[in-house]
């Protein structure tokens, strides 16, 4: 699959990736993360093509530098930053399935699993789009096409809590079949969605190791959070994680996707001196 053999690369004077060696194979879910600065981008672009660098990338035993039209038609690329794109919604997802040969039709299919009516803003430009509306386009573009890879920088950081639920399940769809690099700066973001962390510190390999891989990507948590006293903030906050109150602001109930679990408990954190108890149980 991806093999990553000696791979340095500097800017200037600035070592920014120091000698990496990895091996990612088909069905490996992989949390890329480290500070900023820790060469985590640099690496994402060397898989792509886009860097000159000392070592080797090889793709399926094709160097991206070399072969980038070969190799980028089996990547699913989700940028940390949507590109200031002034083209239609319309004309981009018809180029990038043409690019790799896919169905445009599938990419308005997981836009539509996303929340995102993408046919509705097939005439706007990608740049005039929200910040959520591009990430769940981006998005829709490399889960939408037939890839053999997916490198997903901060890939739901933008996205709504029922969103992220969806792009969750749609990568439980692909994860037998595709290699799957996540990067983020933060390991709770992304934990449980991966059976592998490599984590990088100053351009090297610090830690490689596997994980416990025990969530489902698209499984659902019934939870129940009960306060002592009622709170204005709190309630603006897990209202927006679409849980309701039955009694005046005191018990709270809803549901949080699998792989959000972390993420939710750390937004309870802030209220640690409200809460009376916290109820979680996976929904059947």
């Amino acid at each position: 699959m991806i093999k990553i053999n000696n791979v340095s690369k500097s800017f200037r004077k600035n070592v920014v990736l120091d000698g990496i060696d990895l091996d990612i194979n088909r069905g490996d879910r992989i949390a890329l993360v480290g500070s900023n600065g820790a060469g985590k981008t640099t690496l994402i672009r060397c898989l792509l093509g886009e860097y000159v660098h000392d070592g080797d990338v090889l793709m399926d035993d094709l160097k991206p530098r070399e072969h980038r039209q070969e190799v980028l038609k089996k990547i699913g690329f989700v940028p940390q930053i949507p590109p200031p794109l002034k083209m239609p919604v319309g004309q981009l997802i018809n180029f990038s399935a043409g690019v790799c040969d896919s169905d445009p039709d599938k990419m308005y299919a997981v836009s539509e699993q996303l929340g995102l009516d993408a046919r509705a803003f097939k005439s706007q430009p990608f740049v005039k789009l929200s910040g959520g509306q591009k990430q769940k386009m981006l998005i829709s573009i490399a889960l939408g096409r037939d890839s053999e890879f997916l490198i997903m920088d901060e890939p739901a950081a933008n996205l709504d809590p029922e969103a992220r639920h969806n792009f969750f399940s749609l990568l439980e769809e692909k994860k037998k079949d595709t290699a799957m690099i996540i990067s983020s700066h933060r390991l709770d973001e992304v934990a449980s969605l991966v059976n592998r962390v490599v984590e990088l510190d100053q351009g090297k390999v610090v830690l490689n190791d596997q994980v416990a891989d025990q969530v489902d990507m698209d499984s659902v948590l019934n939870c129940e959070v009960k306060l002592t006293r009622a709170e204005d903030a709190f309630a603006k906050t897990v209202s927006e994680w679409g849980f309701v109150s039955s009694d005046n602001g005191i018990t709270w109930g809803g549901t949080v996707a699998g792989p959000d679990r972390l993420r939710f408990l750390g937004v309870l954190s802030r209220y640690a001196g409200l809460l009376n108890g916290i109820k979680m149980e996976e929904k059947s």
